[in-house]
């Protein structure tokens, strides 16, 4: 039986800090056996819009892998892969600018609502600068992305995110609520980055 235990982690937030941190964790994370049947469906979701995800990347102006977009995706607005009608920065709906952190995206010099994912996913990437990215080696992904949902859990907490790990044997409770509210009980219904990540290359489709 795999019993989840928090696991704690350096409060740093330089990645020359948390590479081997990254590495050492994603090489030892086990996914919950209960949790494999959903970890699955998720992966299929992800694995039906390969070819937009491709699309899109290929239109950036630097190479990016399309799995790193779908997680994002994946993580904003897990209901939404596949059909791609919400804002890559928060699963805010595209019929109208962002409402959530961050607010007002995309800007008014790129157009108006309703806005296509296209549109809308190259700027929640540009925002965050990952359009200047090179290194696209899986702890330095695993860094992009908690990086775009925060440090907050690593900082404060000095806990592993379940923005990475939720669903797996290093996550077991606490998170964030709301915008800055956290909890030390509330337990997160959503799997990790990670997760994903490592059962789909277990799988053989990543």
């Amino acid at each position: 039986m795999v019993t989840p235990v928090n696991t704690t982690v350096s409060t740093k937030t330089d990645f020359a800090s948390l590479e081997d941190e990254y590495a050492a964790l994603f090489e030892r994370m086990v996914v919950l056996p209960g949790k494999l049947g959903s970890v699955d469906q998720q992966i299929d979701r992800v694995v039906k819009g390969r070819s937009r995800y491709q699309e899109f990347v290929g239109a950036l102006p630097v190479a990016m892998p399309w799995l790193f977009v779908a997680l994002i995706h994946s993580m904003e607005a897990s209901n939404d892969v596949g059909a791609f009608h919400c804002h890559l920065h928060n699963g805010d709906p595209l019929t109208e600018r962002t409402i959530h952190d961050p607010a007002g995206r995309p800007p008014h010099k790129i157009g108006d609502p309703p806005f296509s994912w296209e549109i809308s996913a190259r700027d929640a990437l540009a925002y965050d600068g990952f359009l200047d990215e090179t290194d696209w080696s899986v702890p330095h992904m695993l860094y992009l992305l908690e990086k775009y949902n925060g440090f907050g859990t690593r900082r404060l907490h000095q806990m592993a995110t379940p923005y990475l790990w939720s669903f797996s044997d290093l996550y077991a409770r606490g998170k964030y609520v709301a915008d800055h509210q956290w909890s030390d009980t509330a337990v997160s219904k959503q799997m990790g980055a990670a997760v994903i990540l490592k059962r789909g290359q277990e799988l053989g489709v990543f």
